[in-house]
């Protein structure tokens, strides 16, 4: 508070607001129909602590946003995007890993939202939210290990004793026989593996139930991707002897039902491309070879094409929701003008 009156929210601050809002809006949708599907009596209770977070934050969302007048994001509502009486699509296998891989996703964003925020109000939203997160993430990642599905990143020996790196080889050799992985490199890759399969696997449920022919297009052209780098990313731990990850393409099931919209689908399908573009920047900035920063920037590219495609396609069915943005002082200019 100063002087009596609440700070205005900043722009960084209203931004990761709408985006979590949208975020939780769909989330609610999906975790709602996994919910309903739901068979496994270890798993069902995680869904429904995922989904009563996500309803928690869209209420605290819109008493913000109703608060400082700003009007409300429509995002994506039960009884237009997702139909829970359709069959099942996923296992309940496939949802704990998707419950778990988000978490993790969650406590990145949050992390950022709370680093960004000014206000007392909105940094104690964020806490709150981590916090909650957290035990998601603990939930989700104990239950996998009690049922043996976890996947672990491998195993490196233990350091005998300090050493400093003597060589150029160690950055640029890109011909001919390279070094092993260091830790860093192994755990970017292992990492972007997982969440290619989990989109691969997504993207191929999504496009079994999908309406919209082109639509249909862009999600296949997605998990042909999505496999695209999992061999890529493979072969470089092949490279150093390490064992490539499982996918879970067997989690899906035969469904051709109309089970979620195309607009949410074209949603969450973005949203991840938007994370797997952040995440090869990672793993470009903590990869030393240069053959490894080379491959994530071609992929990277790759990935902004298929981003800028699928934005198109939301934006001709006006899917895309407009984001808060500045004044546009030169129309306000010309409007005064024409007055």
């Amino acid at each position: 508070m100063e002087n009596g009156k609440q700070i205005r929210l900043t722009s960084m601050e209203i931004s990761q607001l709408w985006a979590q809002y949208l975020n939780d809006s769909g989330s609610i949708c999906i975790l709602t129909y996994f919910l309903e599907k739901a068979e496994d009596t270890e798993i069902k209770p995680v869904i429904e602590y995922a989904l009563k977070l996500s309803i928690k934050h869209i209420e605290k969302l819109t008493s913000i946003f109703i608060e400082e007048k700003h009007a409300i994001p429509h995002g994506f509502k039960i009884e237009e995007d997702v139909d829970i009486t359709a069959p099942r699509l996923y296992s309940d296998i496939y949802v704990l890993n998707f419950i778990n891989q988000m978490s993790m996703v969650g406590l990145t964003t949050y992390g950022a939202s709370l680093s960004g925020s000014t206000r007392a109000d909105i940094t104690d939203f964020y806490m709150e939210c981590l916090s909650e997160t957290m035990q998601l993430f603990k939930q989700s990642k104990d239950l996998l290990l009690s049922k043996g599905l976890y996947i672990r990143s491998p195993y490196l020996p233990n350091l005998e004793k300090a050493e400093f790196v003597k060589k150029q080889r160690f950055v640029w050799d890109i011909i001919g026989e390279k070094r092993p992985l260091i830790a860093s490199e192994i755990s970017n890759i292992f990492a972007n593996i997982q969440r290619n399969a989990l989109g691969a696997a997504t993207l191929a449920g999504f496009c079994q139930v999908a309406q919209d022919k082109q639509v249909k297009k862009f999600l296949v052209r997605g998990i042909e991707m999505a496999k695209k780098h999992i061999i890529l990313f493979g072969k470089k731990f092949e490279e150093s002897n390490l064992p490539v990850p499982t996918t879970w393409a067997t989690e899906i099931t035969d469904s051709t039902v109309y089970t979620f919209s195309d607009k949410l689908m074209m949603f969450f399908t973005t949203a991840l491309i938007g994370l797997s573009i952040g995440y090869y920047g990672t793993g470009v900035a903590q990869s030393p070879r240069v053959d490894i920063g080379v491959m994530y920037n071609r992929l990277m590219a790759e990935i902004e094409l298929y981003s800028e495609d699928g934005s198109n396609i939301m934006i001709n069915n006006k899917w895309l929701e407009q984001p808060p943005i500045a004044s546009d002082r030169d129309e306000l200019a010309k409007a005064n003008l024409n007055d």
